[in-house]
Formats: structure tokens, C-alpha cells, sequence
């Protein structure tokens, strides 16, 4: 690998504002902010509006959308 090219890949805190929960992780991504974690050590700290424990498809809130009856309502509308 070229020297000098590649972000650095270094261990940091995810946190969900909207559920209240945060995971550690590593990533590449850049951030001024800093949380102290549960080891006591400080991590760099990027804000997420969506992660799994908030998201409508992994918490089972998410809505099921009809489709059958589509294909009948628009012939009863347009068809003859």
C-alpha cells in the first residue's frame, strides 16, 4: 500500500440520537467531537439520526403497505 493515501481507520463511537444508544465500532470517518466510553478511554464521537434500534424495519414498527386491490381500483376508475 501507498504510503500517505489511505484515511486513518481508528476505533469510534457511533450514537443514535433519536434511541439514546451508542456502539463502538472502526471507521474512517472524521469527527471534532469526543465521548468518554465505558472502558474510560475517549473515542471520537460521530451522531446518527438512524441505526438499528431506531429504524422501523428493525424494531418491527414498520408499516406493511396494501397492494392487493391496486390493479382493481384502477380498472374500476379507467377500465370500461
Amino acid at each position: 500500500m501507498k504510503d500517505g493515501i489511505h484515511p486513518e481507520y481508528r476505533e469510534v463511537v457511533f450514537q443514535d440520537i433519536s434511541a439514546d444508544f451508542s456502539f463502538l465500532t472502526r471507521s474512517t470517518v472524521t469527527t471534532k467531537d469526543t465521548i468518554k466510553w465505558t472502558d474510560g478511554k475517549e473515542y471520537p464521537l460521530v451522531r446518527i439520526e438512524v441505526s438499528s434500534q431506531s429504524h422501523p424495519f428493525y424494531t418491527g414498527k414498520h408499516m406493511i403497505l396494501d397492494t392487493t386491490g391496486r390493479v382493481d381500483k384502477f380498472r374500476k376508475k379507467f377500465g370500461k
